[in-house]
């Protein structure tokens, strides 16, 4: 018999959501890997890499005006900032929404940059939904061969 007494010190319900959330990302990551594992994450979704002469950022975001991305480096931060409209009509009486997993609205994403990046050095474009960045490497940092006499 439980003690009528017993009262929790917060809301345990919260506390209990959040303990399933972070089993749900340990136990289930294939959910993550498809677009329905998606609606949780920031968007847009963003690859980073590198080449011997640049670092390459590629985000993923389909359906946007182009003239509307904001892109900002600085102290070795890219900033990538917009706004995503929302396309489908709202529920109504001619149209029931049965799901909306498509993201909209305003949208900051920040990359750290590593040190050799040269922020004068960025090229940016976007095409067929993918914004891709590039910010080359300083020379200074790029390996060279020094003869020997």
């Amino acid at each position: 018999m439980m003690n009528a007494s017993f009262r929790p010190a917060g809301d345990i319900f919260s506390e209990l959501n959040r303990l399933q959330d972070v089993l749900d990302q340990v136990f289930r990551p294939a959910e993550r890997s498809s677009i329905r594992g998606l609606s949780g994450a920031s968007f847009p979704v963003i690859n980073v890499g590198a080449s011997p002469d640049s670092i390459e950022v590629m985000a993923l975001a389909p359906g946007l005006d182009p003239s509307a991305l904001q892109l900002t480096v600085d102290r070795g931060l890219l900033i990538i900032a917009g706004e995503r409209t929302n396309a489908v009509p709202q529920a109504g009486e001619a149209t029931s929404v049965y799901a909306q997993e498509r993201f909209s609205g305003s949208f900051r994403r920040v990359v750290s940059l590593p040190d050799d990046a040269d922020p004068a050095k960025v090229e940016a474009n976007y095409r067929d939904g993918i914004l891709r960045v590039s910010v080359a490497k300083r020379e200074s940092s790029k390996p060279r061969r020094i003869e020997v006499s």
